[in-house]
């Protein structure tokens, strides 16, 4: 009797693991924007030109002038120097450490341009532009700088800035789902 009540629940566990899973398109908070890496071989690099998030006319891509990550007039870009908040793009590293905004905003305290900042501070050790922390050595497997890693930084996006609870949604983000 035991057994076939274990069997059970394993089957029931199993099929809620499954089939109870949620539209991603609808409840999703953060939209996955690849790795910042320098990589370019990394089919989900950034720096490699042929793939989705690299290349200059993906929509998804950071470096596509005219998609919302990649337009300096986007709220939710890379390169708009005046963006700042939570509509901006965050960088995870893929240990779940929270690195910080990525955007050009060398004000905005959570962004990796601010050079006073933590995350933007060369002599911080959670700031991808330090070339001795975990994530700015050109050898650690963590790092942005690194050509041969494939576990650089992911980039996510936030799809609305109520579902930020707090600074940057930080506690969130760092659970690994994908």
């Amino acid at each position: 009797m035991k057994k076939v009540f274990a069997i059970l629940f394993a089957a029931a566990i199993s099929f809620s693991l499954v089939y109870g899973q949620t539209s991603g398109t609808k409840n999703e908070k953060f939209k996955y924007l690849g790795k910042l890496s320098a990589n370019k071989h990394d089919p989900e690099s950034i720096s490699n030109p042929c793939g989705p998030y690299g290349s200059k006319y993906s929509p998804l891509s950071v470096n596509n002038p005219y998609s919302p990550y990649g337009s300096p007039y986007s709220p939710s870009s890379v390169n708009n120097t005046y963006v700042s908040g939570s509509s901006s793009p965050i960088l995870v590293g893929e240990d779940g450490q929270y690195l910080g905004r990525l955007n050009s905003n060398k004000y905005d305290p959570e962004s990796v341009s601010n050079p006073y900042g933590v995350y933007g501070s060369k002599y911080s050790p959670v700031s991808i532009n330090n070339p001795y922390s975990p994530y700015g050595s050109s050898y650690s497997p963590y790092s942005v700088n690194n050509p041969y890693t494939t576990q650089a930084p992911k980039i996510y996006a936030p799809q609305n800035s109520l579902s930020l609870p707090g600074i940057g949604g930080k506690s969130n983000m760092l659970k690994k789902d994908d």
